[in-house]
């Protein structure tokens, strides 16, 4: 599985980006998936997770009612519209695949990574 993540960038607070992270090499609608981020000098940190069909979703404490991850099956695409972005926000944020049906928490159940995309939030 290749995951490419991308729509990272520079924003002020109180807004918004939308990352995508396109997969291939697996029938996307089989696995979850999610979104995890790492600042400097902190661990990584889960986001948000969803089902393989969509239709279940599950969030970090930090972006809840903020964050919204969805999922294209025909595009092969998830995606995390990050609305009323704060600098706390500020770190690289990874796709990650669970060949499961259902997303977990834990960074060490994921099966493969994208590279990354940067998210930077000013005050």
């Amino acid at each position: 599985v290749q995951l490419q993540a991308s729509g990272g960038g520079l924003v002020q607070a109180g807004g918004s980006l939308r990352l995508s992270c396109i997969a291939s090499g697996r029938t996307f609608s089989s696995i979850a998936m999610a979104w995890f981020r790492q600042a400097p000098g902190n661990q990584r940190e889960f986001v948000a997770g969803i089902s393989s069909s969509g239709g279940s979703t599950l969030y970090g404490d930090s972006v809840k009612g903020r964050f919204t991850i969805s999922k294209d099956n025909a595009k092969n695409t998830v995606y995390l519209q990050m609305n009323s972005l704060k600098p706390e926000d500020t770190a690289v944020y990874y796709c990650a695949v669970h060949f499961r049906v259902i997303p977990t928490t834990g960074a060490n159940e994921y099966n493969y990574w994208g590279q990354g995309t940067l998210v930077t939030v000013s005050s």
